[in-house]
């Protein structure tokens, strides 16, 4: 078992055995772990897991939007990116635009009525191609609010001052690279209600050192088996993505979680990837000197990604 796929079995081996039962916002509910922390040394490798199938290009995109300052859906959905789309999507079915059927509880219905998941199917398509096509409609309904790209490029203080956090780290990290001030922090509690889905993975912070950038990330709440294998490797490729621009090897990535859960629809699934073996972890290839700020899906690669088949699993909304 390679290192990284090591270290995230044994997070959802120990949740399952030793986790909370608990009720949870979605009606769905988990199994639950509070403080639980990974490590993954970035000179091993890029930690896409291997025992099931992770999209590389899912993750890339979402990243770039969020460098980007972003909060639109339609850059996503350009690159075939579905993975926030319900959350627009359910803002849009609760405004007085929608005319369609009924969607309430679209999430859990489309899972258990055949009838109704082919109206919601057709709703989203519906839905997805106004966001691609129709400009006054992508500005009404395809934002997402406040979400991270607009906290990390764009933070508003109680002064009402704007405050880019990306740009301002990357120049603190080449002026003052041994600062503890390194953090970039998605939770604006001022803001919050104006999400779409407050953040999860909420505040982040650099480390330099032996001429190597580190990063840990502290997330709030982690869904384990749809959420956490993405996160790992969003950040993972963001501390890549600043090394390079600081001119500094890459380090550690340390994910240090709050509530870490299982939701319980999720159970066999995370069973049968328990049951899988690891290969080899892959390698990143940066193929551009863009800066961060510029960077493109296509810049970036995957090499020597060998897995075992995707596995799927419902969403909570």
């Amino acid at each position: 078992m390679n290192p990284f796929d090591q270290a995230y079995h044994e997070l959802c081996t120990e949740v399952l055995e030793i986790g909370n039962h608990r009720d949870d916002r979605t009606a769905t509910g988990t199994i639950s772990k509070f403080g639980h922390q990974l490590r993954f040394d970035l000179s091993k490798g890029f930690p896409l897991l291997t025992t099931k199938k992770v999209s590389f290009k899912l993750i890339a995109t979402e990243l770039i939007w969020f460098i980007r300052g972003d909060t639109n859906l339609r850059y996503l959905l350009q690159y075939n990116n579905n993975i926030w789309n319900e959350w627009a999507f359910e803002k849009y079915i609760q405004s007085s635009d929608y005319t369609g059927p009924d969607m309430t509880d679209f999430g859990h219905r489309s899972l258990v009525d055949p009838d109704f998941k082919v109206q919601y199917d057709e709703e989203m398509k519906n839905f997805k191609n106004a966001i691609l096509t129709d400009d006054e409609f992508m500005q009404k309904h395809g934002d997402l609010g406040n979400v991270y790209g607009k906290q990390w490029r764009d933070w508003v203080g109680a002064d009402g001052q704007h405050f880019d956090q990306l740009k301002t780290v990357i120049d603190q990290i080449k002026q003052s690279p041994n600062s503890r001030r390194h953090i970039i922090s998605a939770w604006n509690p001022a803001e919050i209600e104006s999400m779409a889905l407050p953040p999860c993975h909420t505040l982040f912070q650099f480390y330099v050192e032996d001429n190597k950038l580190s990063c840990q990330l502290y997330q709030r709440s982690a869904d384990i088996f749809l959420g956490v294998p993405f996160n790992i490797a969003s950040y993972s490729l963001l501390t890549h993505l600043i090394a390079r621009e600081c001119g500094l090897e890459v380090g550690e990535f340390v994910h240090t979680f709050g509530d870490a859960h299982i939701y319980s629809n999720h159970i066999d699934a995370v069973q049968t990837q328990l049951e899988r073996t690891s290969f080899a972890p892959p390698e990143l290839i940066i193929h551009t000197d863009k800066s961060i700020f510029d960077i493109e899906y296509e810049d970036l690669e995957i090499v020597n990604y060998s897995s075992h088949p995707p596995i799927k699993a419902p969403i909570a909304v």
